[in-house]
C-alpha cells in the first residue's frame, strides 16, 4: 500500500503532462463557433468620436448586409493587435473589403488615439466598452476576426492576429468565394481547398 502512494504523485504528473502537452500541440486559432453561418448577433455600437478622418463612424448589423464584409475585435490595450494592424492597413488598401473594428473593453479616447497613432484600417469602428457586442460574437480575447457573408451571415472566425500568411491562405480564398458566389461553406474548423 506504501508503494502505491508513492507512485500516486508520478502517475498524475505523467496524466497531467499528456493532457497539457497535447493540448500546446492544438491550432489555438482555429476554434468552433456555433455562429458560423447564423446572423451576426444584435448589438448597437456607440460612435468612435476624435478620428482624424473627421467621420462619425458607428455601425449595427444593419451596416454590414449587403457586401462582404470582416469585423474585427480590437483594442489599445491589445500587443497582438499592433501585431496585425499593418496586415489589416493593406488589406484595406488593395483587398476591396469592407472592414469594421470593434473597439473592445477600452476607452474611445484610447482606441480613437491609438487609431490615429498606427493608422484607421477600418472602414467603420464602434466602440464597445462594457464588451456587450463582443458577447454575442462569442469573443475570447481580442484580436478575433470574423468573415460576414453579403447576407449578414457570419461565414468564418479567425483568432489571433491576421498576419500576411492568415490572409493569403486563408481569409483571402474565402472572401473571393464569397465575392464571386455570395455564399461559402466554410467554419471556423475547415481549411479553404
Amino acid at each position: 500500500m506504501n508503494k502505491l502512494v508513492l507512485f500516486l504523485p508520478v502517475v498524475v504528473f505523467a496524466v497531467l503532462a499528456f493532457v497539457f502537452g497535447r493540448g500546446l500541440g492544438l491550432d489555438q486559432s482555429v476554434q468552433p463557433s456555433n455562429l458560423i453561418d447564423k446572423p451576426v448577433p444584435a448589438f448597437t455600437l456607440a460612435d468612435m468620436p476624435d478620428l482624424e478622418d473627421g467621420e462619425t463612424i458607428a455601425f449595427t448589423p444593419e451596416n454590414l448586409e449587403g457586401q462582404v464584409t470582416l469585423v474585427n475585435v480590437f483594442g489599445s490595450w491589445c500587443a497582438a493587435c499592433r501585431i496585425e494592424h499593418p496586415t489589416l492597413l493593406d488589406i484595406k488598401k488593395t483587398a476591396g473589403i469592407a472592414m469594421y473594428g470593434i473597439n473592445w473593453a477600452d476607452t474611445p479616447a484610447r482606441g480613437a488615439a491609438w487609431l490615429n497613432q498606427f493608422g484607421i484600417s477600418y472602414h467603420r469602428v464602434g466602440n464597445d466598452e462594457m464588451g456587450r457586442a463582443v458577447i454575442g460574437f462569442g469573443v475570447t480575447g481580442a484580436p478575433e476576426t470574423f468573415l460576414v457573408d453579403r447576407e449578414g451571415r457570419i461565414r468564418y472566425r479567425h483568432v489571433g492576429p491576421v498576419t500576411p500568411d492568415v490572409w493569403e491562405k486563408t481569409l483571402a480564398p474565402m472572401v473571393e468565394e464569397l465575392q464571386k458566389k455570395g455564399q461559402v461553406g466554410a467554419s471556423s474548423t475547415d481549411t479553404p481547398s
